[in-house]
């Protein structure tokens, strides 16, 4: 959990600083849902365009935590 909020903690200083992080991480296409790793496990996570807000969405702990 500490992880996520490092990395979410990341994307948010990232995108004060201007860069567009809706193309970051795993995903179909820029915008959307994203996935990104995160110590063995990932997180689901929207960007909103207008908003300086990222929404995490789901936590997947790595499989031997489970």
């Amino acid at each position: 959990m500490a992880e996520v909020e490092r990395l979410a903690g990341q994307l948010v200083d990232l995108a004060s600083t201007g860069i567009d992080v809706s193309d970051l991480g795993n995903g179909p296409r820029p915008g959307g849902l994203r996935r990104m790793d995160a110590v063995g496990g990932w997180f689901y996570y929207l960007v909103a365009p207008r908003d300086p807000l990222i929404i995490i969405v789901r936590i997947v702990p790595p499989f031997d935590a489970l």
